[in-house]
């Protein structure tokens, strides 16, 4: 089968289409023919092997993804496809069923034609794609949405809140928006000024353009401070912060439940969360993809179609 593989950390340049062995399912394994996956934060940084501003995490997922060199040589975190074949001990899942889900804590990523996923594990998530979601919009869903409900929920967002979401615009930031607003919070979104018409419309009561304003002066103190780039100083964000305030970011370790991917459905369901897609590009434009979201220019996310 056909896979995006890498030797090296470094630039997009290091990603190679290459021929690998089809994988074979074993008894709890369901074989998933992959429809998209997507470029996201995670798998830029194990792309470059360096987790932007701090040492610690870079040591972290060096230890994971290999210290000198890549040690899982195909990329891709989240995936929504349809299953080819389960293993006998397989019972939550057919042949034919549109799924969708990541490959954490596997040996192989979602660039490739295929992948097994075991039905059922511990830091991973696998399940049925809603009717409602195309197979793009389900590829988006699991890290970034997963990761913004994640860190609401142990930040204890409460209806009436003022929530200030710190780039806004992201992956993880658009779905940051609409899940405060799905709990009844005030939000108050920093991004761009090409990015603010876009985070007005996700339900952003007030959007600030950081370009032109220093947030840290604004004087507007908030219940809940959300980073979701991982690039706010703590002399900012406290600064911003009430008394007995929570600061969240995405340098934080998150879950993955099955649990959160239900919570989710249900906002999809209700039309109070929609995932924003940037741009989609091919499999075999997984390098030009790659450069795209290294120029930190990306709204949401951006997918590749296989």
């Amino acid at each position: 089968m056909k896979a995006v593989t890498y030797t090296m950390y470094g630039p997009p340049s290091v990603l190679q289409l290459k021929e690998i062995s089809k994988p074979v399912p074993k008894g709890d394994e369901v074989l998933i023919k992959i429809v998209c996956s997507t470029v996201s934060a995670a798998v830029i940084w194990k792309r470059k092997g360096k987790f932007p501003g701090s040492m610690l995490f870079t040591i972290l997922l060096r230890l994971f993804s290999g210290l000198t060199k890549p040690g899982i040589p195909v990329l891709g975190v989240e995936f929504s496809g349809v299953v080819e074949e389960t293993g006998n001990e397989v019972t939550l899942f057919k042949k034919g069923d549109a799924v969708y889900g990541t490959t954490t804590g596997l040996k192989q990523g979602a660039y490739a034609e295929y992948v097994c996923v075991p039905e059922k594990r511990k830091g991973g998530v696998l399940i049925k794609k809603p009717e409602l979601l195309s197979f793009e919009q389900a590829a988006v869903l699991p890290v970034g949405a997963m990761t913004a409900l994640d860190l609401l929920k142990k930040a204890k967002i409460q209806k009436g809140q003022q929530v200030l979401i710190y780039g806004a615009s992201g992956s993880v930031g658009t779905y940051a928006v609409q899940i405060s607003k799905y709990f009844g919070a005030f939000v108050t979104g920093v991004c761009s000024s090409a990015n603010t018409a876009l985070v007005f419309s996700l339900g952003a009561e007030n959007v600030i353009d950081y370009t032109t304003n220093d947030i840290s002066k604004s004087g507007k103190k908030h219940d809940i401070v959300f980073d979701a780039v991982g690039k706010l100083k703590k002399s900012t964000w406290k600064k911003l912060l009430k008394g007995g305030g929570r600061f969240c970011t995405v340098k934080s370790t998150t879950s993955e439940k099955t649990e959160y991917l239900e919570i989710l459905h249900k906002m999809i369901a209700e039309g109070k969360l929609l995932p924003v897609i940037d741009k989609v590009y091919s499999f075999d434009q997984i390098s030009e993809a790659h450069q795209y979201v290294d120029s930190g220019h990306k709204k949401g996310n951006v997918v590749i179609s296989h």
